[in-house]
């Protein structure tokens, strides 16, 4: 690695706790930066005013939620960060993160806060794992 991003994909479970972790801790080794990620719901589509307007608030408020102890840690660490707040689907949006701000690792953890998807060995990582064209670290 030559000191460019890691992406770290959180979701506010605890294997995004030891995803940032690793994350921190290659940048330190690397001289890298941390680019948080966390892919929200999508916004809804067709709800008219103020529904709308409401429920993206609440989705960004969720967002904030997530954010808010990673970001702590990451100020704490001194490690140079940025955070990215993307919508679903995750398997895809991950990739195309990490080719558009050209991360050289994505580090996610092997299972995550999905619903009945998460069930089968992690969905979105599995398609992380095969879409993506830098380094995968998976972490349990």
């Amino acid at each position: 690695m030559t000191g460019k991003r890691i992406l770290a994909a959180v979701d506010g479970s605890a294997y995004s706790d030891r995803v940032l972790d690793k994350a921190i801790e290659f940048a330190r080794v690397f001289g890298g930066e941390v680019l948080l990620v966390y892919c929200h719901k999508k916004y809804p589509k067709l709800l008219g005013q103020p529904y709308l307007d409401q429920a993206i608030s609440a989705i960004m408020n969720k967002t904030e939620k997530v954010f808010e102890p990673y970001l702590a840690k990451l100020r704490d660490s001194g490690v140079p960060f940025a955070e990215l707040a993307v919508e679903e689907p995750a398997g895809t949006m991950l990739v195309t993160v990490a080719d558009n701000e050209k991360c050289e690792m994505i580090i996610m953890g092997s299972r995550g806060k999905s619903d009945l998807e998460g069930l089968i060995i992690g969905s979105v990582t599995h398609k992380v794992l095969h879409l993506a064209k830098c380094p995968v670290l998976v972490v349990k």
